[in-house]
This record gives C-alpha cells, structure tokens and sequence, in this order.
C-alpha cells in the first residue's frame, strides 16, 4: 500500500498537517504519509482495542522522523514525541511543546480522515495492490 500511495501522489499534491500544541507539522502524502502507513495502521487498532495502555512507534520518513511513546489516561492519551528529522527543521521547538493531550477519539479521528482520503483514492484510481492486507484494515478501521 505504501508503495502505490507514494507513487499516486505528486510532491506537488496536498499535505496533510498535523499541529503538535500550535505548531504545524506539514506530511506529504506521497513521502511522509507512504511510509507512515505500515506502523499507523496497527496502531489505530492497538488504541481502539479496549484493553490499549501504551504504544510505542518510531515515524521513519526522513521529513518526518521521530519517536512516539503513547499512553492511555482515561479516554485520553498523553503522547511523549522525541523529534529527530522534520521538514523545516524546528525540532527543538517541536521538543519545546512538550507532550500532547487529548481524547483518544480525536486521536483516531483525525487520522481516520487521512486514511479515508488515501482508501477513497485508491479506489477512485482503481489502483491494484500487490498485498492489500493493510488496505484492507484502513478500510475496517473506516467502517467502525
């Protein structure tokens, strides 16, 4: 799936932004977000799974490179980042911020947006995927 993704968009095509306490971090769909998927889809499972306490996961694009250790506080999630590479360079003010605080389901909500843009492209594209295990749990992970 990532491979497909990062040839389905452009660098010229739109990036996603996420906001790290005001701070806007831009993703491109076709780099950052490619190789984000494999490990951000298992943990949108892992934090929907009732039982979910803590996660770890390491973001592996060169413009986006850190490491995330996530843990559930009551319906929320305190995430701690540890920021080695983003575009732009203003990892220190990244560190700055300090850790995040909010609801899971908006944790998982924001990223179901961007897995619904990607799985409605694909599809629109007819794109065929060599193993589309992982498209298919975006997609289960859209229906829930």
């Amino acid at each position: 799936m990532a491979d497909a993704v990062g040839e389905m968009y452009s660098s010229a095509a739109d990036d996603a932004v996420l906001v790290w306490n005001r701070v806007p971090v831009r993703l491109s769909y076709g780099h950052d977000l490619a190789v984000l998927l494999d490990d951000l889809v298992p943990l949108l499972e892992d934090i929907r799974r009732p039982g979910f306490s803590a996660a770890e996961v390491f973001w592996g694009s060169d413009t986006f490179s850190a490491e995330w250790v996530i843990v559930r506080e009551g319906d929320s999630l305190r995430i701690r980042a540890r920021w080695h590479s983003i575009l732009g360079g203003y990892e220190s003010l990244l560190a700055e911020r300090g850790d995040v605080v909010l609801p899971a389901g908006e944790f998982t909500g924001e990223w179901a947006k961007i897995l619904r843009r990607i799985a409605t492209d694909i599809e629109a594209e007819r794109v065929k995927l060599e193993d589309d295990d992982l498209f298919r749990r975006a997609k289960a992970l859209l229906a829930a």
